[in-house]
Order: structure tokens, then sequence, then C-alpha cells
């Protein structure tokens, strides 16, 4: 693929959605999981929508089950879940891989648009969020202990470009 406009990805109800609709948007893609450390950050994502959504900002949330087996839930528990406990109402996705042979192209575009070095690519662990500009470009990478909360500058000056 040649930008992040040419994927097309299942969301979480199994429908094929067409990344062309996220054109002239701020996105904020990252993997989710239920039982993680860090699963908390789905609150953080969610005010983030709450406050962007109308601005052009799309969160979209992959669940993977790669680390640990944090993710075991099938797409409907997952659904239900991130609604009931979280209130989730940005973008979620149906189950990946991120890392390995079996990886998603999405993520191994992402993955290669921005690595952590040349040799580092991989994710790392549960909720890394990549940022992708209005224009489609891979603008930041932010480490899954990172709220997105602490990135509000950095997300208000992409939108306003």
């Amino acid at each position: 693929m040649s930008n992040i406009y040419d994927f097309k990805m299942k969301d979480i109800f199994g429908n094929l959605v067409d990344f062309k609709k996220y054109k002239n948007k701020v996105l904020i893609i990252v993997n989710v999981a239920s039982k993680c450390g860090n699963t908390k950050q789905y609150a953080d994502l969610q005010q983030f929508h709450s406050m962007f959504f109308d601005k052009g900002l799309c969160i979209l949330g992959f669940p993977c089950n790669q680390f640990f087996m944090q993710e075991p839930k099938n797409e409907n528990e997952i659904y239900q879940f991130c609604t009931t406990k979280y209130n989730v109402e940005f973008e979620m996705f149906s189950k990946i891989k991120v890392n390995g042979p079996e990886a998603c192209e999405l993520y191994n575009y992402l993955k290669e648009s921005f690595p952590w070095t040349s040799r580092a690519k991989n994710v790392k662990w549960n909720f890394e969020k990549f940022v992708v500009d209005k224009t489609g470009k891979t603008r930041y990478r932010i480490d899954n202990k990172d709220s997105i909360l602490n990135y509000k500058n950095e997300i208000e000056k992409l939108l306003n470009e």
C-alpha cells in the first residue's frame, strides 16, 4: 500500500471500512486489549474522542491478543466490554495481529512509516498509538505507557493545520 488511504479493514461488526473516508482527518490508531495494565487508557481515548471528534479527530481501536493473551474475547464481547465499562464511542475494528508474519498490512505499514529506530519497528505492547495527520503522514508514535492526554497540544496543532 502506498498510503494510509489505500487500506480497507473490517470493523468490529464485520463491515469493511474504506480508509478513504478518513481523508482530511487526524487519526489515532491504537492496539487495545481488555485485560492489560493499560486498559484504563480506554477512558483517556474516549475523553479525547469526546473533545476532538467534532474537530476532525478519529480514533481507531484495533483489539490484539498478541501480548500475553490480554485480549481473549471475541468481537462481540470486546464491543460489550469497551462500550459498557468505558462508554467507548470511537471506532473499533476486528481483532488483528500487529507483529510477526501474520501482522496485518496496516500495522506493517505504520511500523515502516514510523519505526522506533531503523532496527526496532515492532509494536512493544498494547495501547501503543500511531498519530496520522490530515495528509495521511504518520507524525507520532506514542509509547504504550503514555496516555494520549499528554499529547493534547500536539493533536490540537495537527487538527488546526
